[in-house]
C-alpha cells in the first residue's frame, strides 16, 4: 500500500539500511586485506548474480531479462564495473570517510545528466543550490588533507570515479530501455555483466590474495546476499511505498554513518574541513531530491 508520509516501520527501515550501506564500507576496507580489490568486487557481483536471479524466480520475474535489451545491459554493467572498481580501490587506499563523502556526490553528476538527458528534470533552484553545494563539498573533501596517513589523493579520485559510474548506470536506467525491465532485471545485468569484467581485470592489480583469513570469505558472502541482494531489494520497496523524495533524501545518514564508524574501528582523523564537506554534501542531496 502505498502511503504519503513515512511512518515508524519506513523510518526503523530507512535507518537500517543506511546503516548496512554504511558498515558496508567499513567491511570491503577489512576484506581489502585478505581479497585484492577488484577480485573482492568482481567475485561479489558473479556471487550476487546467482542471487538476484534466485530472487527474480522466486517473484516470477525472469520474463523482464530479456534479449532485446542486450545492448543496455552491457553497457549499464560495464558502468557498474567501474563504479565499483572505483569504489574498492578507493576503500583500499583511502580513509573511510573521505571515500564515502566524495562517492555519494553522486546527486550532483545525476543531477547534471537529469537536467540535459532526462525530459521533466531540469534543475529548479532550489535543487541548482543543493548541487552547487554538494558539488563544493566533495571539491573541499578533495582537497583538504588528513593527518596520521588515513588520506591519499589517488583514493579520493577513485571515489570520485565511482560516483560518476553510481550516476551513469542511474542515468542508464532511466533513459534506455531498461526502464521498462524494472530495476530488479537492471539490477541482475549490472550484476551478471560486470563480474565476468572485473574478473578479468584483476590479475592487473596484483595478486588476487593477499593476508587472507577465513572471515574474509563470509565478508564476500554477506556482501553478496545481504548488501547487493537484500539491500538493494529493501530501497526498492521502500521506494515503492513511501514518497520518492523523502527515501532518497535520507542517503545523506550513510556518509555521516560512514565517518562515525571509520573514527570508531580504524581510529580515522575527522578535521574540520571534513565535517565541512560532510554538511555540505549531506545538505545538497537533501536539496537536490527536493521536487518541489
Amino acid at each position: 500500500m502505498r502511503k504519503d508520509r513515512l511512518d515508524g516501520t519506513g523510518l526503523a527501515a530507512l535507518l537500517g539500511i543506511t546503516l548496512l550501506l554504511a558498515a558496508n564500507q567499513i567491511i570491503i576496507k577489512d576484506a581489502n586485506r585478505g581479497l585484492q580489490p577488484v577480485f573482492f568486487a568482481g567475485a561479489r557481483s558473479v556471487l550476487a548474480t546467482g542471487f538476484v536471479w534466485l530472487w527474480l524466480r522466486h517473484r516470477g520475474l525472469t520474463g523482464r531479462v530479456r534479449r532485446a535489451d542486450l545492448v543496455p545491459g552491457l553497457w549499464i554493467g560495464a558502468i557498474f564495473a567501474v563504479e565499483f572498481m572505483a569504489l574498492f580501490l578507493a576503500l583500499d587506499l583511502t580513509a573511510v570517510s573521505r571515500a564515502s563523502i566524495i562517492f555519494y556526490s553522486m546527486p550532483v553528476w545525476m543531477g547534471l545528466l537529469a537536467h540535459f538527458g532526462l525530459p521533466g528534470e531540469r534543475l529548479t533552484p532550489v535543487r541548482a543550490v543543493g548541487l552547487a553545494m554538494a558539488f563544493a563539498g566533495t571539491a573541499w573533501a578533495i582537497l583538504s588533507r588528513s593527518p596520521g596517513g588515513h588520506g591519499n589523493i589517488w583514493g579520493d579520485l577513485c571515489a570520485l570515479v565511482g560516483a560518476w559510474g553510481w550516476a551513469g548506470t542511474a542515468f542508464l536506467a532511466r533513459k534506455t530501455r531498461l526502464r521498462e525491465a524494472g530495476p530488479e532485471a537492471q539490477l541482475f545485468w549490472m550484476v551478471a555483466v560486470s563480474g565476468p569484467i572485473m574478473l578479468l581485470l584483476a590479475p592487473a592489480f596484483g595478486p588476487l590474495l593477499r593476508d587472507i583469513q577465513p572471515h574474509h570469505w563470509v565478508w564476500l558472502v554477506l556482501q553478496a546476499l545481504v548488501v547487493v541482494t537484500g539491500g538493494f531489494i529493501s530501497w526498492l520497496w521502500l521506494l515503492s511505498v513511501y514518497p520518492t523524495a523523502t527515501v532518497a533524501s535520507f542517503s545523506f545518514l550513510t556518509p555521516l554513518f560512514a565517518m562515525a564508524l571509520g573514527v570508531l574501528i580504524y581510529g580515522e582523523t575527522l578535521t574540520l574541513p571534513l565535517l565541512g564537506a560532510a554538511v555540505l554534501v549531506a545538505g545538497g542531496i537533501v536539496l537536490i531530491n527536493r521536487r518541489r
